[in-house]
C-alpha cells in the first residue's frame, strides 16, 4: 500500500500538532503503522492522499449513516451556506430538526442544540444537578461521555486506547462527586444508592456501550437503572451520542423500551457536521436559561449548516425500509466475517447491536471494561493492518465501534468478508512467527 504523501504530511503535522493529530486515536499508536491522510470520501469509501481507496467502517466515528457526501446532505448544506454560515440568532431550521428528532424519539419533550457530544453530556449533568439540588453522579467504567473534567474517570475510547486511567490536569476536586461502577453490574449500582440515594443527582450511561467496543446491556440492567433512579428522584441520562439512530431508529431507548429523563445526542443529527443536543422531560428542561436558572449558551448552537445537514439525514432515515435494510446488511456482514474467522481458526468475539459492531480478539463475550481488557490489542493491530492492506478501513483501536452506512452494498460487504478471511490468516501467521 503506497503511503508516500501520508508519511510526508504526517511528518509535517508532528511539528504542528501534539502527536501529529487533532484527536488521539487518529495517530494509529494503538495499531501501529502510518496514519492515513484523507483526501475525500464518497459513498462507502475513503480516498487518501496517495490514491488508495478504502471501504470505510469508521464513518467519522458513526455519524455518516448515509455514507460520505450523500447528495441530499450535500445539496442541503450548499443551499444553507449560500444563505449564510452562521447567524447567532434563531432560524426555522432549528425547529425543523428538533421536530424531526422528536418524531423518532417522542420522549424528548423539549431539547437544546449544542455543538458537540461532550457539550451535550456536560450540560445534561449540570442540568440534573440543578434540577435535583444534588451533586453526585454515577457513571460506568469504560463508558466515555466526552472530555469534561468530571467525566474523565475510568473512561473508555481514546483513554482506553492510550492506556491512561485518567487525565493529568483534572483536579481531584472535579471528580470527587463522580461515582464509578462496572458496566452491567446492577448490584453495585444498587449499593451506591443504598449509601448515597439522597446525594445522587444522575446516572449517565451509554445504553449500549460503544467506547470500549460494542457492549450491549445485560437483561434487566437498564430496567434496574430506571427503577433505582425513579425511586430515589435521581435523573437517568441516556448518552445516545453514538447509539442514537444506530441501534434502532428511535435509539436504544426505543430498542429496549425504557424512557430516560434526559437524552444526549450528536453524531447522526448533524449528518457529519459538528452538532449535539440534550433534551427530555419538559419539567427538567424548563430549568434551562432563559426559562429557568441553569445557564448554558453557545454562539454556534443551532448553526444553520449543521441543522440543514441533520434535516436532510433524518429525512432519508424516515423513508420506509431504509433502516431495516441497514440492519440486514450489517447482520449479513457480521455473519460473513464470523464465518471467515472460524475458517481461519481465529479466536474472536463479534458483538453487534443495530449498525454498530466490534471484533474483539477475545475468547469470551465482553460484558464490561474488565472483560474488554482481556481482548488482545496487539492481535487486533495485526488484523487492522492486514485489513488496511486489503483496502478495508476499520477503527484504529480494539476499543472502538465500527459502523455501516446505507451506502454499503453487496460489493462492499463481499469485499470486506473476503478481506477478513485473508486478514485473520495473516494475523494468525504473524502471531505464530512471533512465538
Amino acid at each position: 500500500m503506497k503511503l508516500t504523501k501520508s508519511k510526508e504530511l504526517f511528518s509535517q503535522a508532528q511539528d504542528i500538532f501534539p502527536g501529529g493529530v487533532n484527536s488521539p486515536v487518529r495517530a494509529f499508536r494503538a495499531v501501529g503503522g502510518q496514519p492515513l491522510f484523507i483526501d475525500r470520501g464518497q459513498g462507502a469509501y475513503l480516498y487518501d492522499v496517495d490514491g488508495n481507496r478504502l471501504v470505510d467502517y469508521v464513518l467519522s466515528w458513526g455519524p455518516l449513516i448515509l455514507g460520505h457526501a450523500h447528495p441530499a446532505m450535500v445539496s442541503a448544506v450548499a443551499e444553507a451556506a449560500a444563505r449564510g454560515a452562521s447567524f447567532g440568532a434563531p432560524s426555522e431550521l432549528e425547529i425543523r430538526l428538533a421536530r424531526a428528532i422528536q418524531a423518532f424519539m417522542p420522549g424528548i419533550e423539549m431539547l437544546r442544540f449544542v455543538n458537540s457530544g461532550t457539550e451535550a453530556t456536560m450540560t445534561a449533568l449540570r442540568l440534573a444537578r440543578a434540577y435535583t439540588g444534588r451533586t453526585k453522579i454515577v457513571k460506568f467504567e469504560g463508558c466515555y461521555h466526552g472530555h469534561a473534567d468530571m467525566l474523565l474517570v475510568k473512561a473508555g475510547s481514546g483513554v482506553a486506547t492510550l492506556g491512561l486511567p485518567d487525565s493529568p490536569g483534572v483536579p481531584a476536586a472535579s471528580t470527587v462527586d463522580t461515582l464509578v461502577v462496572p458496566f452491567n453490574n446492577l448490584r453495585q449500582v444498587g449499593q451506591l444508592f443504598d449509601w448515597f440515594a439522597s446525594e445522587i443527582a444522575a446516572v449517565i450511561v451509554e445504553p449500549v456501550a460503544g467506547n470500549m467496543g460494542v457492549v450491549p446491556p445485560m437483561p434487566g440492567f437498564l430496567e434496574g437503572l430506571r427503577r433505582l433512579t425513579r425511586a430515589s428522584g435521581a435523573v437517568l441520562i441516556f448518552d445516545e451520542v453514538m447509539t442514537g439512530f444506530r441501534v434502532h431508529p428511535g435509539g436504544a431507548q426505543a430498542l429496549y423500551a425504557i424512557q430516560p429523563d434526559l437524552t444526549t445526542l450528536g453524531k447522526v443529527i448533524g449528518g457529519g457536521l459538528p452538532v449535539g443536543a440534550y433534551g427530555g422531560r419538559r419539567e427538567i428542561m424548563q430549568m434551562v436559561a432563559p426559562s429557568g436558572p441553569m445557564y448554558q449558551a453557545g454562539t454556534l448552537a443551532g448553526n444553520p449548516l449543521s441543522m440543514a445537514a441533520g434535516i436532510a439525514t433524518l429525512a432519508e432515515l424516515q423513508k420506509p425500509g431504509t433502516w431495516e435494510i441497514l440492519e440486514r446488511r450489517t447482520a449479513r456482514l457480521c455473519a460473513g466475517v464470523c464465518a471467515a474467522a472460524e475458517d481461519a481458526g481465529a479466536q474472536v468475539t463479534f458483538q453487534r447491536v443495530g449498525s454498530m459492531f466490534t471484533i474483539f480478539f477475545a475468547g469470551q463475550p465482553i460484558q464490561d471494561w474488565q472483560s474488554a481488557k482481556q481482548a488482545d490489542p496487539s492481535l487486533y493491530g495485526k488484523f487492522f493492518r492486514a485489513m488496511l492492506a486489503e483496502g478495508v478501513y476499520l477503527p484504529p483501536s480494539q476499543f472502538e465501534a465500527s459502523f455501516l452506512s446505507t451506502a454499503h452494498g453487496d460489493e462492499e460487504i463481499e469485499k470486506t468478508v473476503e478481506a477478513a478471511g485473508t486478514a485473520f490468516k495473516t494475523a494468525a501467521r504473524s502471531t505464530q512467527t512471533a512465538r
